[in-house]
């Protein structure tokens, strides 16, 4: 199973929510030769619920996945900054991440992020798989955090975007830091558009459907990192479709009709 364990359902978080471009996004993971990614959507972005409530009503659920009508998984999932600097990514059960979604409500600008502690505190409680997510990325400071309180992860996200930036230094940086705490190293692309799926991503032995088969995978090391050849022209090129689409919208015109209709072409 190549799954990705870093997505995004949406172009941007302040951005509305439209489910013809977070269809084309599944379509387009599936062709890319993806069987499964995480939805690790922003905490915070416009939506959220709406987004959720869209994928589980066109899906069919299977374990804590949700499978859509041309067999692609998706796990649900969400990315949660920190008040410290940075960014954590939990997948599970979507009824648990809904919940956690509620009560993170009071928390979802900068001056009301919750501390590393509160937040992991309350991950506790579910039935979640947590990592960090891109630890070295500039203004994070999850490296910084005491052992004892980055125990707590439970993996360690190797990003597309970091790699593309410097792909020999983010391997070195986040291989020291998963020997030092005994962590497993998962790959994600940080996606919020096509072209960057499939610029690194795990292949499982096994297809799973539920989060402890996730992190049983995990665990056992039954599963490798790929990168592609082209990783760094994958996300360089989403980047400029981002940039370009969010244009697009901010002179008033729909990103959506403009990507689709040369995706007819």
């Amino acid at each position: 199973m190549k799954i990705d364990f870093h997505t995004h359902a949406k172009l941007a978080k302040k951005l509305p929510f439209s489910h013809e471009y977070t269809d084309w996004l599944f379509r387009e993971a599936k062709r890319s030769g993806l069987d499964a990614l995480c939805l690790t959507e922003h905490f915070n972005t416009l939506g959220f619920q709406e987004v959720y409530r869209y994928i589980a009503g066109r899906c069919t659920r299977e374990g804590d996945s949700l499978v859509t009508e041309d067999g692609f998984r998706i796990f649900p999932g969400m990315e949660v900054d920190i008040a410290e600097g940075g960014h954590t990514l939990v997948t599970g059960p979507l009824e648990c991440i809904l919940e956690m979604n509620e009560r993170l409500e009071p928390h979802k600008t900068r001056e009301t992020f919750l501390s590393f502690e509160e937040w992991s505190d309350m991950v506790k409680q579910y039935p979640v798989l947590f990592g960090a997510g891109h630890p070295y990325r500039e203004g994070g400071h999850i490296p910084e955090l005491p052992d004892e309180l980055l125990d707590r992860f439970m993996f360690l996200d190797i990003n597309g975007k970091d790699l593309a930036r410097d792909c020999e230094g983010t391997w070195k940086r986040m291989r020291e830091m998963s020997e030092r705490l005994g962590k497993p190293l998962v790959a994600g692309s940080d996606t919020h558009q096509s072209f960057q799926y499939g610029c690194v991503y795990n292949v499982f032995e096994n297809t799973v459907n539920t989060t402890d088969g996730l992190y049983r995978e995990i665990r056992e090391k039954k599963y490798r990192i790929e990168m592609s050849d082209d990783l760094v022209f994958k996300v360089e090129t989403a980047g400029i479709l981002k940039r370009s689409l969010k244009e697009i919208h901010a002179l008033g015109g729909d990103y959506v009709s403009v990507l689709l209709k040369g995706a007819e072409i």
